[in-house]
């Protein structure tokens, strides 16, 4: 199947590209927590062509058994170690049944956002357990050259939203000899969960075009010599094969679709949490600012929606916890735990657990702005590479009208 793919994607005039040494489909699966994108979705996106990406936050809550060594812990003086411990040990789990699953086709990656607070540890971990890419996102990673630096064929991939803040990392990473093997270049008025834009105010900002920040880093990459050397992967607002076909003709040489890859069969999460993401309509999303003080868009649950009445209070009542009340300090810097103006006063982990269990009226559900592929129905990894590289509809489901 890998093999048709990939002629379908040429048949199409859509071009592979290369990265890692290895010919792609031009298409990424984005890396999605809390355990929305783990080895299974992984693996699957791999084991047909393209790049699968882990996300490496909280993945414990995929295993019954690590989740039941930590779950209980609440005073111990050492519960945050014990739960960094059990989630990298989640991490290495799902690093390899995705390298299963894959069966050495296309490029596997972790996605770790630079706002955690184990980001280091876990950047670390996931090197140490061979994954293909690193995808770093949610802050500047301008010391990853210096993390991965023992393993230099190890392809490194920062997440950035317009080209000054391109040039700039490009320039840092410059100097400590290193260059970005890829950057993927996400569009904060369409995709989905954190989003790269200082504030919600600016998410409309015409700076984040495609249309204007694929050229213009094109035009850096040529003025500073480094012309063909690092690809782009444009990510956000993504469903057809017509889509592909434009972003490749403005100088990116793949695609990255989150919410499309959490709507399949194959996703991790449980279906519940699949079918909450494909009902909601554009009327039912929301623009909010998150707890790691990021703006962030989320379907309009029944607790989203209560959380947004109380905010201006939540934010007006002001004062630092003691502690993480998750025991674990997931972010370095959290708008709940350490009483920031302006941030998001709830707890992510814990809502983004309440969704990946499809606990549909509690969960925080991380959702892209863009229309899907199949609309409400949930289908498989490769009916929706069929679709993106090739327009090919899937037949109907049994007793679909």
């Amino acid at each position: 199947m890998a093999d048709r793919l990939k002629a379908l994607a040429a048949t199409s005039g859509l071009r592979s590209w290369k990265l890692g040494g290895r010919e792609l489909l031009p298409v990424v699966q984005g890396g999605m927590g809390v355990g929305i994108s783990a080895g299974g979705l992984a693996g699957t996106v791999a084991g047909l062509g393209g790049i699968g990406t882990v996300s490496s936050v909280d993945l414990r809550r995929l295993h019954p058994d690590l989740m039941a060594k930590t779950a209980h812990l609440d005073a111990e003086p050492d519960a945050g170690p014990r739960i960094d411990a059990a989630n990298l040990e989640a991490l290495g789990r799902e690093i390899g049944l995705a390298r299963r699953l894959s069966g050495g086709r296309g490029l596997l990656a972790v996605n770790v956002m630079k706002a955690l607070s184990a980001y280091a540890a876990q950047v670390r971990h996931a090197l140490a357990c061979g994954v293909d890419a690193l995808v770093v996102g949610a802050g500047l990673p301008l010391d990853l050259p210096d993390l991965a630096k023992d393993h230099p064929k190890v392809a490194l991939i920062p997440i950035l939203s317009d080209a000054r803040g391109i040039q700039l990392l490009v320039r840092k990473w410059e100097k400590k000899g290193r260059l970005p093997d890829a950057i993927v270049v996400e569009h904060p008025r369409l995709a989905g969960g954190h989003l790269g834009a200082a504030k919600v105010g600016d998410l409309n900002d015409p700076r984040f075009d495609f249309e204007v920040v694929l050229p213009q880093a094109q035009d850096f990459f040529k003025s500073a010599g480094i012309e063909g050397k690092i690809p782009l992967i444009a990510a956000g607002g993504i469903g057809t094969q017509e889509d592909i076909r434009r972003l490749q003709s403005l100088g990116a040489s793949a695609v990255q679709l989150g919410t499309a890859f959490a709507v399949t069969t194959e996703c991790d999460a449980d279906p519940r949490f699949k079918q909450v993401l494909a009902d909601a309509k554009p009327e039912d999303l929301v623009e909010f600012t998150s707890v790691a003080g990021l703006p962030a868009r989320a379907v309009r649950t029944k607790w989203l929606a209560k959380y947004m009445r109380l905010e201006p209070r939540l934010n007006a009542k002001v004062h630092k916890e003691t502690e993480c009340t998750m025991r674990f300090d997931c972010l370095a810097h959290c708008g709940l735990r350490d009483g920031t103006p302006g941030w998001g006063k709830f707890c992510i982990d814990k809502m983004l657990g309440h969704a990946l269990s499809g606990q549909t009226e509690q969960g925080l559900f991380f959702r892209g702005a863009g229309k899907l592929p199949f609309g409400s129905e949930i289908r498989s990894v490769q009916e929706l590479l069929q679709w993106l590289l090739g327009g090919l509809r899937p037949a109907p489901l049994t007793g679909a009208a």
